[in-house]
C-alpha cells in the first residue's frame, strides 16, 4: 500500500522507516529551513525600511514606530485566522483528501477578505486613534501618512501567510523563500525611489515607505497565487477552483482554531509592549537596551518558529492519516530540536554580547557605557528567556497541528499577564531591581507557558488524541 505522501505526491523520505525518530527529525529540519529563512527575510525587509526611513530623521523614524505599533496590533488579529490554514490543510493531507486541502485554503482567503475590509477602514483613522492614545499631534499626523501607505499590504500580507502555509502543508514550503528573496532587494530599491524621490520619481517620504511595502507584499502575493495555480505540486489541488463558492462549515472551524491563536499573540504582544512601557519609566539607557535585548531575541527566534510551523504540518500529517504515535512523536522531536539550538544559540550570544552591542550602538562606544553594560546584562538574564521562547512557539504549533487552540489561549493569559507581567512589574520596581527585574519577569512567564504547553501536550497525545479531521461531501 503507497503512503500518504507518495499518493499525495510529497517527497518520500529516505530514511528507512526502521527509524522513526530519525525520519521525523529529518522530516522537520526539511521543512523548517526554508520556513525558517523565509522569516528571517521578512527581517531583514523590516530592517531595510527603518534604516531608509531613518535617514529622513528621528521624527520620522518615531512616526513610523508609532505607525508599525498601531498596524501590527491589527495585522495580528488576521495572523492568527491565516496560520489556522496550516493545520486545516496538513491534516487534510495526511488524509489523503485534496478536495479538503483546497476548502481549507479556499476559506482562508475569504476569511482574510472578511476580515481587512473593517480593519483596513479603521486603519484609516489611525491619526484619531494615535491623538486618542495621547500621542503628540505632530507625531500622529506623521505616522498617518506612512500608514496611508502600509494599510493596503494588510491582505495581501494575510493571503501570503495563507499561501506558505498551504504550500508547508503539502512539504512544499520552498517557493515561500524564494519570493521573499526576490522581495528582499526590490523592497530596498522601491523603497529608496519612494521615499527620497530618485530616478525622477516625486518624493514622497513616509508615504512612499508605507506604498513601498505594499506594492512588494502585493507582488508576492501574484507570485504567491501563481505557484500554487500553476507549479506542482500544488496546481493537482486545484486551489482557486470553486474560488466563489462560500463554504460556510469549515469557515467556522478555521475561525474556532485561528481566533485563539490570534488572541495568544496579542496577549503576547501586549506584554512586550507593556514592558517597553516600564522599562520608559526606568530610563532611557534601559529602554534603549532592552530594544536591543529583544531585537537580537527576534532574530533568534526565526529558526524555533520555523520549527514551529513545521512541527503544526507534521503533526497534522499525522493526526490526518490517524497516526496517535506518530503526532507525539512528530511534536517532541520538534520541540527538543528547538531546545537544542537555542541552548546553542544561547551560549554564542552570551559569549558575543559585548559585540551585539556595539553592532547596534557603533562600533566607537566603550564596553563601559551605560547602555552597553545594560545590554551584556539583559543578554545573560535572558538565558532561560531565550530557550522558553523557543520552545513555548514549537509546543504551541505542536498542538496547532491537533487543532487545539482555546487552551492555549487560557495559558497565555496566565502565563504572560497573571505570572509574567506582575513578576517583571514586582521585580522592577517594587524590589528595586530595575531592567533586570523586567526580564526575569519575561523568564517567569515564558517559562510557565512553555512548561503547560509540553504538558497539554504530553497530556492529549498519551490519550492517544485525534482531531475530528473534516472531509469533502
Amino acid at each position: 500500500m503507497s503512503s500518504p505522501d507518495a499518493v499525495s505526491g510529497a517527497a518520500t523520505p529516505s530514511v528507512p522507516a526502521a527509524n522513526p525518530v530519525r525520519t521525523e527529525l529529518i522530516e522537520t529540519v526539511r521543512l523548517a529551513m526554508p520556513i525558517a529563512l523565509t522569516q528571517l527575510g521578512q527581517i531583514a525587509m523590516m530592517t531595510t525600511d527603518l534604516a531608509l526611513i531613518g535617514r529622513l530623521g528621528d521624527e520620522s523614524l518615531a512616526a513610523a514606530s508609532l505607525a508599525h505599533t498601531i498596524f501590527f496590533g491589527t495585522f495580528v488579529l488576521g495572523m492568527g485566522a491565516m496560520s489556522a490554514v496550516a493545520p486545516l490543510v496538513a491534516q487534510a493531507f495526511g488524509a489523503r483528501d485534496p478536495r479538503t486541502i483546497r476548502r481549507s485554503f479556499r476559506v482562508g482567503l475569504w476569511l482574510a477578505v472578511i476580515l481587512a475590509v473593517p480593519l483596513t477602514l479603521v486603519l484609516s483613522k489611525g491619526e484619531a486613534i494615535l491623538v486618542a492614545l495621547g500621542q503628540a499631534p505632530e507625531a500622529a499626523k506623521l505616522a498617518s501618512r506612512y500608514l496611508q501607505g502600509l494599510t493596503w499590504s494588510l491582505l495581501p500580507g494575510w493571503w501570503f501567510i495563507a499561501i506558505r502555509g498551504f504550500m508547508g502543508a503539502v512539504n512544499r514550503p520552498e517557493p515561500g523563500l524564494w519570493i521573499t528573496l526576490v522581495a528582499i532587494p526590490a523592497n530596498a530599491l522601491l523603497g529608496y525611489v519612494l521615499i527620497y524621490g530618485e530616478f525622477g520619481f516625486p518624493k514622497f517620504d513616509l508615504l512612499g515607505a508605507g506604498l513601498a511595502t505594499t506594492i512588494v507584499g502585493i507582488g508576492m502575493c501574484i507570485a504567491g497565487f501563481w505557484f500554487v495555480q500553476r507549479r506542482r505540486p500544488f496546481r493537482k489541488y486545484q486551489p482557486l477552483g470553486n474560488v466563489w463558492r462560500a463554504d460556510w462549515p469549515l469557515m467556522k472551524q478555521l475561525v474556532m482554531v485561528g481566533a485563539p491563536i490570534s488572541g495568544s499573540f496579542l496577549l503576547e504582544y501586549g506584554l512586550f509592549a507593556a514592558a517597553a512601557l516600564l522599562m520608559g519609566w526606568i530610563g532611557t539607557a534601559e529602554l534603549a537596551a532592552h530594544q536591543i535585548a529583544l531585537q537580537t531575541a527576534a532574530i533568534l527566534f526565526m529558526v524555533p518558529f520555523g520549527i514551529s510551523m513545521a512541527a503544526t504540518v507534521r503533526v497534522g500529517h499525522a493526526a490526518g492519516r490517524g497516526d496517535a504515535r506518530g503526532t507525539r512523536r512528530a511534536g517532541f522531536v520538534a520541540i527538543v530540536l528547538a531546545m537544542i539550538f537555542m541552548a546553542v544559540m544561547t551560549i554564542a550570544v552570551i559569549a558575543a554580547r559585548y559585540e551585539i552591542a556595539r553592532f547596534f550602538l557603533g562600533s566607537n562606544v566603550s564596553e563601559t557605557s551605560a547602555t552597553v553594560t545594560i545590554v551584556a546584562t539583559l543578554l545573560i538574564v535572558g538565558t532561560t528567556f531565550f530557550i522558553a521562547d523557543g520552545v513555548q512557539t514549537v509546543a504551541a504549533g505542536a498542538l496547532r497541528g491537533l487543532n487545539d487552540t482555546r487552551v492555549p489561549l487560557v495559558f497565555a493569559a496566565i502565563s504572560f499577564w497573571l505570572i509574567g507581567f506582575a513578576a517583571s512589574y514586582g521585580l522592577a520596581f517594587p524590589l528595586g531591581l530595575g531592567a533586570v527585574g523586567v526580564w526575569v519577569g519575561f523568564s517567569c512567564g515564558l517559562v510557565v507557558f512553555a512548561t503547560l504547553l509540553i504538558l497539554r501536550f504530553r497530556w492529549l497525545t498519551g490519550r492517544g488524541y485525534l482531531p475530528q479531521i473534516p472531509h469533502a461531501s
